[in-house]
């Protein structure tokens, strides 16, 4: 003799497998899922290189303005800031690019 299922548990059985395939693709596939978190850690680690770069530019815009600053001037910074806004040479110098 076989012995068949009830239909209450097929039914059970179907619902069960349904929600386990639903809460499996929420868990790879959904808003907090496996993949958006590897997708978020890849920006983050994206945004902190950009971050560092930003900061090195800071840095660089930092103590060029203090060189310029009327507290310490630094006279070969202005001459060739000067030069290189104005376009002006001496007479004895040749440019290279």
């Amino acid at each position: 003799m076989t012995q068949r299922l009830s239909i209450s548990a097929t039914v059970f059985f179907v619902l069960a497998l349904i929600l386990g395939l639903y809460f499996a693709f929420a868990a790879v596939q959904g808003p907090s899922g496996i993949l958006r978190r590897i997708q978020i850690e890849a920006e983050t680690a994206e945004l902190s290189q950009e971050r560092d770069q930003l900061r090195s530019q800071v840095e660089q815009m930092q103590n060029l303005t203090h060189r310029l600053s009327d507290d310490y001037l630094d006279l070969d910074l202005l001459d060739e800031r000067a030069r290189e806004v104005l376009g002006l040479l001496r007479p004895d110098e040749i440019i290279l690019r």
